[in-house]
């Protein structure tokens, strides 16, 4: 099924592989709000167990270095897709407050990106994460 919509993570290549991961999952956790549509319906397994919705649509994880994320942040900023960021300084707190007091501390342009994920059109996705490679 092809979708007319794309979620990508960039995720900076140069992290320890717990901080990967907790970016990527922060990061996704961003873009289940990018719109009623992310989100399929909830799971149940034949136990009649209860499972919670997941994206309807792939998640495409990317690799960048330090400068291309820099890059593919302004790209996407442009294109106008939802996105959501992961700026370094949120490895040093510990609450959603000072979570948006770092980002909002720093213009776009300063900010030092460990990840970011967007979600658009197909096509300005495509766009935004042009040149990028795939996380391995």
């Amino acid at each position: 099924m092809r979708f007319d919509t794309k979620i990508a993570v960039i995720v900076r290549s140069d992290l320890a592989a717990w901080q990967k991961l907790n970016v990527t999952a922060f990061l996704s956790s961003g873009i289940a709000h990018a719109g009623a549509d992310v989100v399929g319906k909830p799971y149940e397994d034949g136990s009649g167990n209860g499972y919670l919705p997941m994206f309807r649509e792939p998640v495409l994880v990317y690799a960048a270095e330090a400068a291309t994320l820099l890059r593919t942040h302004q790209r996407a900023l442009n294109r106008g897709v939802s996105t959501a960021l992961y700026p370094v300084e949120l490895f040093a707190t510990d609450n959603d407050d000072d979570n948006r007091a770092a980002v909002l501390a720093v213009p776009a342009p300063d900010l030092d990106l460990a990840g970011l994920a967007v979600r658009g059109p197909r096509a300005a996705v495509d766009k935004v994460v042009r040149g990028l490679r795939m996380h391995d």
